[in-house]
C-alpha cells in the first residue's frame, strides 16, 4: 500500500474514534441530571471509552480502534432533596458521578483530535491530487 493511502487509512480510523468519543461525551452531557425513578435507585453512571492501537500488517502501521466502552465506578453524590421522587428515606437523592466540566474537557480534546485527522485527510488529498496533475502533465 503506498504511504498516501495509509495516511488516508490511518486517519480514517482516528476520525472514526473521536467521533465514538464524542458520542460518548454527549450521553455523559445529556444525562448529567438523569436520576433514578425509584426512591434510592441509582442515577446515569458516567460512561468511559478507551482505545487501543491496532497493527495493520498489509498497511504496515498502527490503527486506533475502540477497545472499551464501559461505565465509571466513581462513587455518586448526594443532593438533599427530600420532595424529588428519587429522594431516599433521608431526603437525599443520589445524583449521577458526571462531572460536566471533565466532560467538555474530554469534547474539546476530542474535537481537536477530529479536526488534526480531517487535516490529515485533506492534506493527503491534495498531495494525491497533485500527483495526477504532474503525471497528467507529463504525458
Amino acid at each position: 500500500m503506498d504511504p498516501l493511502s495509509a495516511a488516508l487509512k490511518v486517519a480514517a480510523s482516528g476520525l472514526q474514534a473521536q467521533s465514538a468519543r464524542l458520542q460518548v461525551v454527549s450521553e455523559n452531557l445529556a444525562n448529567a441530571k438523569s436520576t433514578s425513578d425509584v426512591p434510592g435507585g441509582d442515577p446515569y453512571r458516567r460512561k468511559t471509552i478507551s482505545f487501543v492501537a491496532e497493527l495493520d500488517r498489509d498497511m504496515g502501521g498502527s490503527m486506533v480502534e475502540i477497545g472499551a466502552v464501559a461505565t465509571d465506578p466513581s462513587d455518586f453524590t448526594l443532593e438533599y432533596d427530600p420532595g424529588h421522587e428519587a429522594a431516599d428515606e433521608r431526603g437525599y437523592v443520589r445524583m449521577p458521578n458526571v462531572n460536566v466540566l471533565v466532560e467538555m474537557a474530554d469534547m474539546r480534546e476530542a474535537n481537536r483530535g477530529y479536526a488534526a485527522n480531517l487535516q490529515v485527510i485533506k492534506q493527503a488529498r491534495e498531495l494525491i491530487s497533485m500527483t495526477i496533475d504532474l503525471m497528467r502533465s507529463q504525458s
